[in-house]
Formats: C-alpha cells, structure tokens, sequence
C-alpha cells in the first residue's frame, strides 16, 4: 500500500475517536468545547506517565480515557456550578491543563519510543481499526440506551428534559466527560503512533475534529441512516487524505494548520451554498412571497 494513502488511513482513524468525542458536545449538546485542546495532550501525557512508571501500554491508553473523563468534569464544574459560559470554562480548562501536563512528566517532550506500545507485534492500521470500531460499537449503544436518549434530548430541548423530572445537568456531566474521555484515549494513540508526547500537540486540534465532522457530514449528508459515529469516522479519513495529499502536492508542513482552516472553510461554503441548498431557500423565499 502506498505509503501516504496507509498513514492518512493510521491518522485518520486516530482522529476520528478524537472527531467521536467532539461529535458529542459540538453536535449532540451544542456546547463549543475548548477543553479538548488540553485533554488531547493531556491522554499523550497520561500515558506517558503511566508507562514510563512501568505499567502495561494497554492500562496506560484506559487511563488516559478515563483522565479524560476527569478534565470534562472540570469543564461541567466551571460551566454548571459557577456559571461560567460554555465557551469560557472550556478555554479555561485548557489552560488548566496545560500546567498540569507540564507537571505530569516535568518537561514539555518525552520520548516513548524505548518502551511498549499497543501496536508491538501486531499491523498498526489493524489494530486501530479495532479500537475504533469497538469505540463506534460502544457509542452507537450507548446512545439506545435510555441515559443516551436523555442526553441526545439534553442538547435538543432542555425543557423536555426538565419536564420529564429528570436533572439535564447530569446528562450535560455525562456528555462532557465521555467526550474529553474519547479525546483524551486519541491523545493516548497518537502519541505512541509518533513515539513521542508533547505539549504542543494539541494546538489547534479542535479544528481537527469540527473539520472532520463537516467533512462527514457534507459527503454523507444524504444518507440518513447512517449514523453519527460513521460520518466522523468517514469525515476525519477523507480529511487527513486531503490533509496528505497537500502536503505530497508540494506544501510546506508549516502549512499544514492553514490547510486545515481552508478545508473547514471550503466544506462550510460548499454547505451553505450547495445547489441543493439554494434551491430550498427559494423555494422558502417564493413560499413567504406568496403569504404576502
């Protein structure tokens, strides 16, 4: 296999566990996540720690989810408890985290590639799609389960939710922090893909995972039955191959988070003012004319 198309695929199917866990807050709960930027590294240090320490590649990658899980509870905390806006107590959490990614190892890179990764002995590109297609089973499950419903409800119509006599905090605390939990277990992946955790890594990794959800949603926007996790998983492949193949056409790395925001931008345009979508709105615009 070529050597771009087989890394696009290992990339790819990394970022679409982190694309599963922003689906859920961006799409389900409508709640702007910045944490995720934080939480990213935050799983690459958490396994680094933990391996380091001597622990198995294995428990170290499920630590990292559930270390995960602790940073969107922080988020949850800021937001629902103090009152802070959504968008702020991600940002702040971020911050937070920055600092005690720092403190987890005490310096800014550490080098993996002398110890056990999950992928010794075995295909890299094998073994990721295991884990997320058992990431997409899971979530697909969890989702028809009545706690899923709920919080699907809780980011639709809060009000329901409340009047249902249940508590749509809860459901907003269980949505963050499987969230940040799925982030921080693709934290964990990359950073024994590369070999190396560093503080940097989750710059701009938010737009990562927005861009592979638009991606999956405007290619597979016409076929309803498919899922949520599958428009992600679909979206971040098709946006890492495009990623890739800028890179092969000739542009610098240095490109690359310019790339990203183009490819955002041009998915955006091409939704907004699709044919398709043209169509409707003078078919709406005619509509309201004649009611006039």
């Amino acid at each position: 296999m070529n050597t771009l198309i087989l890394t696009s695929i290992e990339q790819g199917l990394i970022f679409s566990i982190l694309a599963i866990g922003v689906t859920i807050t961006f799409k389900i709960l409508d709640f702007a996540d910045m944490s995720v930027e934080g939480t990213f590294p935050m799983g690459a240090f958490i396994f680094a720690k933990f391996i380091t320490a001597g622990l198995s590649p294995v428990l170290s990658t499920l630590l990292a989810f559930v270390f995960g899980s602790l940073a969107g509870l922080i988020t949850y905390t800021l937001n629902i408890k103090l009152k802070i806006r959504a968008l702020l107590s991600g940002i702040l959490t971020m911050t937070i985290l920055y600092s005690i990614n720092l403190r987890l190892n005490g310096k800014s890179n550490i080098g993996l590639f002398n110890y056990d990764s999950i992928f010794d002995g075995f295909e890299t590109v094998i073994v990721l799609t295991v884990i997320v297609f058992a990431v997409k089973i899971l979530m697909d499950a969890f989702l028809k389960t009545e706690v899923g419903y709920l919080l699907i409800a809780t980011g639709d119509n809060e009000t329901l939710v409340k009047s249902l006599g249940e508590n749509s905090n809860k459901y907003k605390m269980i949505g963050l922090m499987l969230s940040n939990g799925l982030v921080g277990l693709s934290g964990a992946l990359m950073a024994q893909y590369q070999g190396f955790s560093d503080i940097n890594m989750g710059t701009s990794i938010i737009v990562v995972a927005i861009a592979s959800i638009i991606v999956g949603d405007s290619i597979l926007r016409n076929s309803k039955l498919l899922k949520m996790t599958t428009r992600a998983i679909t979206g971040a492949l098709i946006y890492k191959f495009i990623g890739a193949k800028a890179i092969d056409l000739g542009l610098a790395p240095t490109d690359l988070k310019a790339i990203n925001a183009i490819i955002v931008i041009l998915f955006l345009s091409y939704n907004t003012f699709s044919p398709v979508k043209m169509k409707k709105m003078k078919k709406i615009k005619a509509a309201e004319a004649a009611k006039c």
